[in-house]
Formats: C-alpha cells, structure tokens, sequence
C-alpha cells in the first residue's frame, strides 16, 4: 500500500501552530510514504515566512513535494516578484515541483501560478503552454501500472462543490489534455475547503481532491488534510480534521 498525506495553504505567517503541531506528529506517528503540499507554504512571501517554514518542514523526515501558491509570490517587492520569484524557498528548492516516482504511484507537478496576468485579480489561476507541456513530458514518462497524479495550487475548474473559485485561465482544457495522457488525479489546494469530485473527461473519470488548510485561514473546515491510500488499484481519501 501506498499512503500519502496532501496538505495544502499552510501560510506561515498566518499559521495555526496547534494544527501544524498536530499534523507534524501525524507524520512522525504514522510515516507516510510522501507529504504533498499543494501550494501557498506562506502567506506574504516573506523571507522569515520561508525560514520557519523550512525549519518546520525539516522535522518531517519523508519526502516531500512543494506546489508553489499565489502567495508563495513576493507581494510587496515587484522586482523580485518578475527576476526571482521563488528564490527566497532557498534550502527548499529541491522540493518545488519536485516529481515523486514511488511503487505504486507516479505524482508529477503543474504550475497554475503567475507573476502577471491579464486580470485584475493575480491570485487567479492560470496553465501556461510551457507547463503544460513539461507535465504531459511527465505524465508519459510515467510506468503504465502506476497511479498518475498531477498536483497543482489551483484546482482546474471550478464546482458547485468548491466554496472559492479559482479562475483558472486554460484549467478545462488542461484538464482535458491531462486526462487525455492517463492522468487519474489531479490534486489541489486555494480554496482552504477540501473537495473530492469524480469528473467525466476524455471518455473516463479524472478524480479531483483538493485539500483544506493548517491556517488561521479557515472557511468552513477545521484545520485538516488529506489521507491518500493506494492499494490493490483503489484510491481511497480521508479527511482528517484537527478536533
């Protein structure tokens, strides 16, 4: 079996400290095979943000992958934010975007951020060609007999099921393409409210789990996260909220 926990939007800076407590000693108790971050590790992008972050992801001791957020942006320094967006993860630049190739499951990453866009609101999503290109280059690199996991910061499209729209410029056709090349989970995060959706696409069912958050930053789910267990060609997700 394969076990996996997805967390995601933990906003260091605006974190709960009892929920990241809670989910570092799940981790130490329970030893997943991976931890999965779907985006937003900070809240403000800053550097002490990102030092405390670090420290608190070094406990973990599994591997991990980190999914940039919107808010893993800098947000009060634009020339930053356009030369070297994602230099202040530093110690953590092995992780982001990092694919994960364990025995039963395959996880590859898709970028949904943007420096600039076209709207007003920069938080919203966006699949540019170029990443989507290296995550379908991914995907097909894949074994045949794995579970294809895409993680991403946005959720692609939006549901009646989804309490925050994301916006995603390109996301339904992403979608479509990814589906296409045998992606069989997409994983999310932004909208601080967990999900899991059985999608029809592409002649088949893409499932769509999108994880809560270790924050202050709560709408209507307690602090929570997401257990992945992968066995005998059957995924099943729980989500585990901090009582």
């Amino acid at each position: 079996m394969t076990r996996l926990f997805h967390v995601s939007d933990l906003h260091f800076g605006r974190e709960d400290e009892a929920a990241l407590a809670w989910f570092a000693a799940r981790v130490k108790d329970e030893r997943p095979d991976g931890v999965i971050i779907t985006g937003d590790l900070t809240y403000r992008a800053r550097s002490e943000e990102f030092a405390t972050a670090t420290a608190w992801l070094e406990q973990l001791k599994v591997p991990v992958t980190i999914e940039p957020g919107n808010h893993d942006l800098p947000y009060f320094n634009p020339i930053a934010r356009f030369l070297s967006p994602y230099q202040r993860y530093r110690k953590l630049e092995r992780a982001i975007e990092r694919p994960l190739d364990l025995e039963h499951v395959c996880i590859v990453p898709l970028k949904t951020t943007a420096r600039a866009q076209w709207r007003a609101n920069w938080s919203w999503g966006v699949v540019r060609p170029v990443s989507l290109v290296r995550t379908l280059t991914l995907l097909q690199a894949c074994p045949a007999n794995r579970l294809k996991i895409v993680t991403c910061h946005h959720p692609l499209i939006d549901t009646a099921d989804m309490t925050k729209a994301s916006n995603t410029r390109g996301g339904e056709a992403a979608l479509g393409r990814l589906a296409a090349a045998g992606a069989d989970v997409i994983l999310s995060g932004h909208v601080h409210d967990p999900f899991d959706i059985r999608h029809p696409i592409a002649g088949r069912a893409v499932r769509l789990i999108g994880a809560g958050t270790l924050s202050e930053r709560v709408r209507t789910t307690a602090p929570s996260f997401n257990e992945l267990s992968f066995l005998a060609g059957s995924l099943q997700v729980k989500v585990r909220m901090m009582t």
